[in-house]
């Protein structure tokens, strides 16, 4: 069996303010044709399963393109059609193939391209035709288009959120398009929109136990596979907003009809969930009072709304400025996002002194600059974190600086706080601090949950802001809960 892989993937806050242009790509992470290391990267899930796969059953993989960037701000035109001819060249060098399987998030959005998700596999479809399996690996922060469910055969979304399970949906995939390709099964699409935005926290109940659920109906009475799209609340496109997907197998449900009844009935329990599932947000300074009310520690801070994994820059000051100025001496907070405060550290040299301008450096949103005089701890030149589902992540040039006791880790390149090793890999003893800042929604959860005493999610402003209604939408389908 020939079959080709390849990636393009990033999620795009139309509301942050930086573009993603091809350098975002290509310091992510951008592997030409045939170039991908021997690992697994975090939107090449589909590529690494087909590698497991097809060694043991003797397939003949043909690599393209993986290009994957860092969430930010709408991707240029010419990144996005850059990067999409090219993974559509080396598909079309590959021909002739019996499946594509490609890595995508399915929250691009493009100058000019609302789907880009859509616009790539229609594409792949015009050139492979009707007969060969095309699937799809989606975040389930996706915008689940009309277009992608009827150009690929096969879309299957992460469950966990965390992401930590890139890799068995990916395997899922790759199981369900050879089946499709042998025969075995005819996948059919079912799709039910809640109408809403259902906020799905699977560390936790009840989205812990509806996730259980939906995995254990998979497989039985002709169900394939369920995916949950829950929507990226800061695209402002048609079809945002909190879907499921269900394949039936139409030699088991002719017509589809447990299919759609079954996506139905899902979407609705979402619905009657989704007071339950919304996680309690604190302010800034309620969120501090109630880590130093806390016996113990550490507490770990989220700040959500400054997540580089949403498109935000990951250097805003509001919560620091806090900390500095209520005097909390035992805390840390990270990834800041500075590549010209980590450059000044490296020449000032561990041990050194010096003022420091820090922060704050993209727009209101980022808060005002901190000037402060601080120690510099420890320097780490490409400082390595521990991604999802194990993948390495690479936090560029970073410099461990210490203010008034609150240590600052700054990095040169922009992303999320996952791994602990973030921190322990640049010196700090995360068992010592009280309060514990992360720069992230939830993904930080798989990790620091097995440091923390106790998690706050912080509503301080930011790019990533849950205050839906305070954004100036335009192209989404109204009424929208909780928007409207």
């Amino acid at each position: 069996m020939r079959v080709f892989s390849a990636t393009l993937a990033t999620e795009t806050n139309t509301f942050a303010p930086m573009p993603t242009g091809l350098s975002s790509f290509q310091e992510r992470g951008y592997y030409k044709a045939g170039q991908h290391p021997d690992h697994m990267s975090f939107f090449a899930g589909p590529l690494w399963a087909a590698r497991l796969r097809g060694k043991a059953q003797g397939w003949t993989l043909l690599e393209g393109v993986v290009a994957a960037a860092q969430p930010s701000g709408i991707t240029t035109c010419a990144a996005y059609e850059t990067l999409r001819d090219e993974l559509l060249a080396d598909l079309k060098a590959a021909l002739p193939v019996d499946m594509v399987l490609l890595g995508l998030h399915g929250a691009m959005v493009a100058d000019g391209y609302d789907d880009c998700e859509g616009d790539v596999l229609q594409r792949v479809r015009a050139i492979v035709g009707p007969k060969v399996v095309v699937g799809a690996e989606l975040d389930p922060h996706n915008h689940l288009s009309a277009a992608m469910v009827e150009h690929a055969d096969v879309l299957v979304a992460f469950k966990e959120y965390p992401h930590t399970d890139i890799l068995e949906r990916a395997l899922e995939l790759v199981d369900l398009c050879q089946a499709k390709a042998e025969g075995r099964m005819q996948p059919v699409a079912s799709v039910a929109d809640t109408g809403g935005l259902v906020v799905m926290h699977t560390s936790r109940e009840p989205a812990r136990g509806f996730v259980d659920r939906i995995m254990a109906l998979e497989g039985k009475d002709g169900i394939l596979s369920i995916s949950v799209s829950h929507g990226f609340p800061w695209g402002d496109v048609p079809d945002m907003g909190t879907q499921v997907l269900v394949y039936s197998d139409a030699q088991a449900d002719p017509g589809a009809a447990k299919g759609q009844a079954l996506a139905r009935q899902l979407a609705g329990e979402l619905t009657a969930l989704r007071h339950a599932l919304e996680v309690p947000m604190p302010g800034i300074d309620e969120a501090l009072d109630q880590a130093l009310a806390f016996d113990g520690g550490p507490v770990v801070l989220a700040d959500g709304a400054d997540n580089p994994g949403g498109g935000a820059p990951g250097d805003s000051t509001f919560i620091l400025q806090r900390l500095l100025e209520r005097g909390i001496t035992s805390g840390c907070i990270g990834p800041l996002w500075d590549p010209v405060a980590a450059r000044i550290a490296f020449d000032a040299g561990v041990g050194a002194s010096l003022n420091l301008r820090i922060g704050g450096k993209i727009g209101p949103l980022s808060g005002v600059p901190l000037d402060l005089r601080v120690t510099v701890k420890a320097l780490r030149p490409e400082l390595m974190m521990t991604g999802l589902s194990n993948t390495p992540t690479a936090m560029g040039d970073s410099a461990l600086v210490e203010c008034n006791g609150v240590e600052i880790l700054l990095c040169s390149l922009r992303n999320q706080a996952m791994g602990s090793d973030l921190f322990t890999n640049i010196g700090v003893d995360l068992a010592a601090k009280k309060i514990i800042v992360v720069k992230s929604s939830q993904h930080f959860y798989a990790s620091f949950s097995m440091v923390a005493k106790k998690v706050i999610y912080v509503a301080a402003p930011g790019a990533v802001t849950v205050d839906l209604k305070t954004l100036p939408y335009k192209k989404i389908r109204r009424p929208k809960w909780p928007i409207d």
